[in-house]
């Protein structure tokens, strides 16, 4: 910090006083614009959009709104936006006239006070960070919410005096340190809203996935343009995605605090020999004529190997992470500004905060379940720069069956979407014609429902799953799988469970076919089993009425253990009850059975004869008898812990979702 603001001292010749920035008196202003390559100057021309922005602020706080977000993309000058709204901003009150910039990087305050300190020739700027003190009389105070709220350094800023509070990155706004800012400026309980300043949060990602609320802090979104509106109107770089199935297997990856991968487990899956090599390849393969690649990685440790494998590839790679001392990461970033090398690599230094317009090339070698991260990433590559005709993404995708986010999905695509170098309006087009053939496949299922076909006899049915059963009776009544067993088996076989097929015999006596993937299977084999009735004469009063399993047949194949079943079952069942294809199947059910089964409908709903055939009645009434009522309980329990799961990724992803109007309590 020191070094960067000598370096502003040299350009602009002013001294501090404590944190105060004073400009010495005999050098002239206009000196400094040029000095800093016109970074900012006192009569900065805004976009259309900025200005735009601006205007729907002041209206929010002309109509008594204290609490505002602005949602604008990287690259988009929310420097510039916020640090125009403070001469903009009326006071709220005599003597009200200071403002206070909150920001939770040293890069940012650092990006803040150059801004301001252009911007305002002839005000007084003030950082309080670390080991600078502001007095808490300037008219701009930069400051660093750890610093401010450490101690009692937030003592000396009297809210009275301030009239406007801005926070840059503020999806952070709702984090305890900066909620104990806002309530020493009065901006949390309601009722000190009108004798408070004003509170403006700016961010590019202005939502949180760990499901903590900004609505505890900002009560209207009163702007939003996201990165797409930008490159279709050219202010931002375009775009061209590919995505690289990684392979990397982190479906035991636990999840950390805020809601994404915790990292120490994310790197033992992705930070191994072949990923590495697969990612170095990928850009080798996808971007190696690129001459500024930023690479984001799970850690030091992911970085540290991911930055040999490029330079063992002859790729001069180089990296900067939280612990590079400052001049050796100063002189580091310059370089890679320059050109000088292709390749930097860091973990979490670069996601905000950070402008180096010549990046042409975000290479994301880290999965991720947040979609802020992710737009914080991609965003590192959408500034314009000279020379730059777009910055290609890639994304190095691992499993998708832990709820990771793409960058497909940032078109609402779904995220196993595999795409090759397409860019922001393909994508987008690609989304629509998703849609569009949804709405086909709605519209033809609406139309007519189709029969399922009969498997060929080499295909066995498996994986079948049931997780829209309202209750046991919608369970047993739905025949779908049996019709799959049934086009290899002249018998009456029923699936009474997952990946158990059970036919049953007039006596009570019954064979049970179990593939691998059934409860209590043995190995890798299909197995047949065959269960006796224990005969009334010989039976224990308190004791199960069937004789022990006997294992008869096993097989590696399901058509060829079904077929020895029914070569068993023709030996020792009556063909004139198993065979499926029987006449009295087709006759209406019978009483008792209509009895038994309306034991598990609606007393206001009973089934009745007309409804039911005799056949499927006794279907009905096996799969009740071998396990219906159990397997129903399995998956309506894991329904249910899949609708709490859905539940739960709906509500954070409409926390991520951007919308202009008042914010959700």
């Amino acid at each position: 910090m020191q070094q960067v603001f000598r370096r502003l001292q040299w350009c602009l010749k002013i001294s501090f006083i404590g944190g105060h920035v004073s400009r010495s008196p005999q050098f002239p202003i206009h000196r400094a614009a040029s000095s800093l390559n016109q970074l900012a100057s006192p009569q900065i021309r805004l976009r259309d959009y900025q200005e735009e922005c601006i205007q729907s602020v002041l209206s929010y706080l002309e109509k008594g709104h204290k609490r505002l977000g602005v949602s604008l993309a990287t690259g988009s000058g929310k420097t510039v936006i916020f640090t125009q709204l403070i001469d903009r901003v009326k006071p709220w009150q005599d003597g009200a006239t200071q403002a206070l910039i909150l920001v939770h990087r040293r890069e940012l305050v650092e990006q803040a006070a150059r801004h301001c300190t252009n911007a305002y020739p002839t005000k007084s700027i003030e950082i309080e960070m670390g080991n600078l003190h502001a007095t808490g009389l300037a008219d701009i105070t930069v400051a660093s919410v750890r610093s401010i709220t450490s101690g009692d350094r937030i003592s000396k800023f009297d809210p009275a005096r301030f009239k406007l509070v801005l926070v840059d990155e503020a999806h952070h706004i709702a984090a305890s340190t900066y909620m104990h800012t806002l309530r020493h400026f009065g901006l949390v309980e309601p009722t000190g809203l009108t004798h408070s300043p004003a509170l403006v949060g700016v961010s590019a990602t202005l939502s949180r996935f760990d499901g903590i609320r900004l609505s505890d802090a900002i009560d209207h979104i009163v702007y939003h343009k996201d990165y797409i509106d930008m490159i279709q109107s050219n202010w931002l770089s375009n775009v061209v995605f590919t995505t690289v199935q990684s392979h990397a297997d982190i479906s035991r990856v636990r999840k950390g605090p805020s809601g994404d991968f915790q990292a120490g487990d994310l790197s033992k899956a992705v930070n191994n020999d072949e990923t590495n090599e697969i990612t170095v390849r990928a850009w080798l393969s996808k971007a190696a004529d690129r001459k500024s690649t930023i690479v984001f990685c799970v850690d030091l440790a992911h970085v540290s190997s991911l930055t040999a494998a490029f330079r063992e590839h002859g790729v001069d790679a180089r990296f900067v992470t939280g612990d590079t001392p400052k001049q050796v990461r100063a002189d580091r970033l310059d370089a890679f500004k320059e050109g000088r090398f292709p390749v930097l690599l860091n973990c979490g230094v670069f996601t905000e905060g950070t402008d180096i317009p010549n990046i042409d090339c975000v290479l994301l070698a880290r999965p991720t379940r947040s979609r802020n991260l992710l737009v914080q990433m991609i965003g590192r590559g959408m500034r314009l720069h000279l020379g730059k005709v777009n910055c290609h993404v890639i994304d190095m995708v691992a499993s998708l069956a832990v709820g990771i986010v793409t960058t497909p999905t940032l078109f609402g695509l779904d995220p196993g979407e595999m795409v090759q170098e397409a860019d922001a309006t393909q994508m987008k087009t690609l989304q629509e014609r998703k849609e569009t053939e949804a709405l086909r496949e709605q519209q033809a299922a609406a139309a007519q429902i189709v029969e399922p076909r009969a498997l060929s006899r080499q295909m066995p049915p498996r994986n079948i799953s049931f997780t829209d059963y309202g209750s046991v009776y919608d369970l047993i009544d739905d025949t779908s799988a049996d019709r799959h067993i049934r086009g290899m088996s002249p018998l009456a076989w029923v699936v009474a469970g997952e990946n158990r097929y059970v036919l049953s015999s007039r006596g009570g006596e019954y064979l049970t076919i179990a593939t691998p993937a059934a409860e209590g299977s043995q190995g890798e084999l299909v197995c047949v089993w065959y269960t006796q009735k224990v005969p009334e004469e010989g039976r224990r009063a308190g004791n199960s009425p069937f004789m022990r399993p006997r294992l008869i047949a096993q097989s590696e194949t399901f058509s060829d253990a079904l077929l020895a079943a029914d070569t068993f079952a023709s030996s020792r069942f009556p063909l004139n009850f198993v065979q499926h294809a029987q006449k009295w199947r087709k006759m209406p059910a019978t009483e008792g059975q209509l009895l038994f089964l309306n034991k598990f409908r609606d007393v206001d709903d009973p089934l009745t004869a007309d409804q039911v055939s005799k056949g499927k009645a006794t279907d009905m009434i096996t799969k009740i008898k071998f396990g219906a009522k159990g397997w129903f309980g399995k998956l309506e329990a894991a329904r249910k812990k899949e609708d709490k799961k859905r539940d739960r990724l709906t509500r954070m992803r409409e926390c991520e979702q951007v919308r202009l109007g008042p914010l959700a309590s």
